[in-house]
């Protein structure tokens, strides 16, 4: 026991000296209590070796056109990443895989066009989805699917003219929605985005700045002025191109092979009658 007691000392020295590590910190970063910023630095990708231990990480104003497949490695516990003014074109769709704790992404100010339900599959807690400031044209219905928990969506000041019936189902949860800024087509397609901004009007905190921009004489009249009987003429279920594809193909097929069974049908007529007189000669 005295010769423990004597090294005790010696022990809590080294200790001093050589203290646990903790995860390292990249050079272009400031980390600090799970925090990671990075914004400011002209990154043009994500920098390696980010902590495993952070809880938010922050890649805002840098360069940063594409991120690749696997882009944070080590971040299972990331619960907040912003990318918010990078000049983004191109999101792999495994670029956030292993993020399943993700609560907050924000990819706004940035060039992306077009995004798919892959990239967001890994990410199945995502609470806020900040896609303000793109060059979004149209906003597939399974990419919404893909993220269930949504409670925040902002896609203001993008090219969308429209949104598909189907994306509205997938916002269950969703309890803000920005949609201002965008060139907003108010024709038929338009109608169920109005129809869900009427029945969700807290959803909504900027109803009159929902702007139409086609037809040109209804060019900057709020959408949410526009009457429901405006949409009188429209169908409730239209039809799509594949639709008429499928009619075009199907009626022509259909009345062919009407032709054919008709003729069958008569040449076993014919040739019943002639057997039943041919067997009445006999007789």
């Amino acid at each position: 026991m005295a010769g423990w007691t004597g090294l005790a000392p010696l022990l809590a020295f080294l200790l001093l000296l050589c203290p646990f590590s903790s995860p390292a910190c990249p050079a272009a970063c400031r980390c600090s209590l799970g925090e990671v910023d990075c914004s400011y630095q002209a990154l043009r990708s994500v920098p390696e070796n980010l902590p495993a231990d952070a809880s938010a990480v922050r890649l805002a104003f840098n360069h940063i056109a594409v991120l690749k497949a696997h882009a944070f490695p080590m971040q299972q516990v990331l619960q907040n990443l912003s990318l918010h003014s990078n000049v983004l074109v191109s999101i792999h769709r495994r670029a956030f895989a292993g993020l399943g704790a993700l609560r907050e992404l924000d990819l706004s100010n940035n060039y992306l066009t077009v995004l798919t339900a892959e990239t967001f599959l890994p990410l199945p807690w995502l609470a806020t989805l900040n896609l303000g400031s793109n060059k979004l044209g149209q906003l597939p219905p399974a990419v919404l699917r893909a993220m269930p928990c949504l409670q925040e969506l902002f896609l203001h000041s993008n090219a969308l003219q429209s949104l598909h019936a189907d994306v509205f189902p997938n916002l269950p949860a969703v309890r803000c929605l920005t949609l201002k800024g965008n060139p907003w087509e108010c024709t038929c397609e338009i109608q169920p985005l109005f129809l869900w901004i009427m029945d969700n009007p807290d959803k909504i905190q900027e109803e009159n700045l929902i702007q139409c921009r086609f037809p040109e004489h209804l060019n900057q009249y709020p959408l949410t002025v526009i009457s429901n009987e405006s949409f009188s003429h429209c169908q409730d279920n239209l039809l799509l191109p594949r639709d008429y594809a499928f009619f075009l193909l199907v009626g022509p097929a259909s009345c062919l092979a009407s032709i054919i069974v008709c003729l069958l049908l008569g040449s076993l007529a014919v040739a019943y009658d002639r057997l039943l007189k041919k067997l009445e000669k006999d007789c």
